[in-house]
C-alpha cells in the first residue's frame, strides 16, 4: 500500500524485453536500502525488485501492467515518480493507493497559473471509472485532488514543490500518465451500477 507521496524521481537506465514482459532497470538513491522481493510504486504502478546491483535495481512488468499503464512507453533517460510501500504507524500524507492502475489518460492542457499549474487529463470513461469535485486521484503515482471533474475528464491543481519533485515538469499535451481512481469512489461506483 501506498500514499501517493512521491519519495523522488528515478532514472530508467535499462529496458530489456523477455516474451511479453519488460524488464526495468532504475537508478535510485534509495536502491542501497532496497532488498530482493520489495514492492515499489513506479509511476503509480506496483513493481517487486527482482534485482539489485549497485545504485540500480530492476522490476519485471508483465504484459497486464503494460497494457493497462504508460510503462510500455518508457525510454531510457526517462525520470520515473518512485514510493516505497508505507510503514504501518507512518502518517498517511496523500491518500490510500494501492499501486493497481486502472487505466491510463492523455494530459490534453497544461496550464501555468502564476505560480502553479493545473493539468487537464482526458480518459476513457467506459471503463465506469469515475471521478468526484475534490475527491483524490492518483496521476502517475502522485496523490492529487480532482478539480473540474467530468464524466470523462479532470484536472488537478500543482504547487511548484510537486512540479520540481515528480515528473509533471515533463508533462505536455498527449502525454499518457497512469491513473489509479479512489478506491472508495470504485466500490460505490460499483454497488451503484450492480
Amino acid at each position: 500500500m501506498f500514499s501517493g507521496i512521491i519519495e523522488e524521481l528515478g532514472e530508467v537506465v535499462g529496458l530489456r524485453k523477455e516474451q511479453t514482459n519488460l524488464h526495468i532497470t532504475v537508478k535510485s538513491n534509495f536502491t542501497s536500502e532496497l532488498k530482493i522481493d520489495q514492492s515499489i510504486a513506479h509511476n503509480g504502478v506496483c513493481l517487486t525488485v527482482v534485482a539489485i546491483n549497485g545504485n540500480e535495481y530492476t522490476v519485471t512488468a508483465i504484459d497486464e501492467t503494460l497494457q493497462k499503464t504508460n510503462l510500455g512507453l518508457l525510454s531510457v533517460g526517462d525520470k520515473i515518480n518512485l514510493e516505497r510501500c508505507m510503514k504501518l504507524g507512518d502518517r498517511l500524507d496523500g491518500h490510500i493507493v494501492q499501486g493497481h492502475v486502472d487505466q491510463t489518460a492523455n494530459c490534453t492542457d497544461v496550464q501555468e497559473t502564476n505560480g502553479s499549474w493545473m493539468f487537464t487529463f482526458e480518459y476513457d470513461a467506459s471503463s465506469n471509472n469515475i471521478t468526484v469535485e475534490k475527491g483524490s486521484i492518483c496521476v502517475n503515482g502522485v496523490s492529487l485532488t480532482v478539480v473540474n471533474s467530468q464524466q470523462n475528464s479532470f484536472s488537478v491543481c500543482i504547487i511548484p514543490y510537486t512540479y520540481q519533485h515528480t515528473n509533471f515538469n515533463s508533462f505536455q499535451k498527449g502525454t499518457v500518465v497512469n491513473l489509479e481512481f479512489d478506491i472508495v469512489g470504485k466500490y460505490i461506483s460499483k454497488l451503484v451500477k450492480g
